[in-house]
């Protein structure tokens, strides 16, 4: 008999107060009653690393676990590695020290959140107070980024997506994107600095939570310049609950009609 059984990923912290908003967000998922969801992290939570969830959803009698990476890119590197030792590619793009799970359970992988649309209004609703004159003002989203060939590529994409639809949400006059690693922050506000000095850059941060890279990383690498900010992360916000259901919907729509089949 097929029972599916859900597993969230992200990355962890030894923050209590990081992993509680995670959880939070997890455990405020819709799903039917039946359907088990374990709460993961890539590392330091212990007891709730990747492979104890699925020794636990394995444990309940779940042959089908449908994994959803709760990171804001499929540029991330973990993706990668997590992808390669859950089973789900052969060969890890960049070498790894993660080494494949034990895992009886069918895999089905999800995408991360890249530039849906879900997001991008969660985004929005954390900047919207600073904005009073969208039409004289540009919106600068930041993420973490990559150098590495190919990854570097998949954070641009779906960075420069979500600021688009930013722009059309907000009918701000412009938006574009800028990666900590490498460092793009000074050239993109320079670029608006002498192109636009009438207008007002509004700083988006698209992380998953508040910490070191919103209150120092970001604030640090924008020194020199004028702009709003208010360090406001995607969490806490019910978008993520309603991002997760969207990403298993499809899983819980085929269990369902399974069911119906039965019946």
């Amino acid at each position: 008999m097929v029972k599916y059984g859900i597993l969230v990923i992200s990355h962890g912290s030894r923050s209590e107060s990081w992993v509680r908003l995670v959880d939070d967000a997890v455990g405020a998922v819709r799903l039917p009653e039946e359907i088990p969801v374990f709460s993961s992290f890539l590392e330091i939570v212990e007891g709730r690393l990747i492979q104890d969830g699925i020794t636990h959803l394995e444990s309940l009698g779940v042959t089908n676990i449908v994994v959803v990476p709760l990171f804001v890119s499929s540029g991330s590197t973990h993706i990668d590695e997590i992808a390669y030792a859950l089973g789900a590619k052969k060969a890890p793009q960049l070498p790894t020290d993660m080494k494949p799970f034990a895992i009886q359970a069918r895999i089905h992988l999800t995408t991360p959140i890249d530039d849906d649309p879900v997001i991008a209004e969660i985004v929005y609703a954390k900047i919207k107070a600073l904005s009073t004159d969208p039409g004289r003002e540009t919106v600068l989203l930041v993420g973490h980024g990559s150098i590495e060939n190919g990854f570097h590529q998949r954070w641009r994409r779906g960075l420069e997506r979500l600021a688009e639809r930013l722009k059309r949400l907000g009918g701000f006059d412009e938006a574009a994107s800028a990666m900590l690693l490498p460092n793009q922050i000074p050239d993109r506000m320079e670029h608006w600095r002498q192109r636009k000095p009438g207008h007002t850059v509004i700083v988006a941060p698209l992380f998953l939570s508040e910490g070191y890279f919103t209150e120092e990383v970001i604030p640090e690498r924008l020194q020199g310049y004028s702009y709003r900010y208010n360090g406001e992360a995607l969490l806490p916000h019910p978008g993520i609950s309603r991002w997760i259901e969207r990403q298993i919907k499809p899983f819980v729509d085929k269990m369902q009609d399974g069911t119906r089949t039965r019946l």
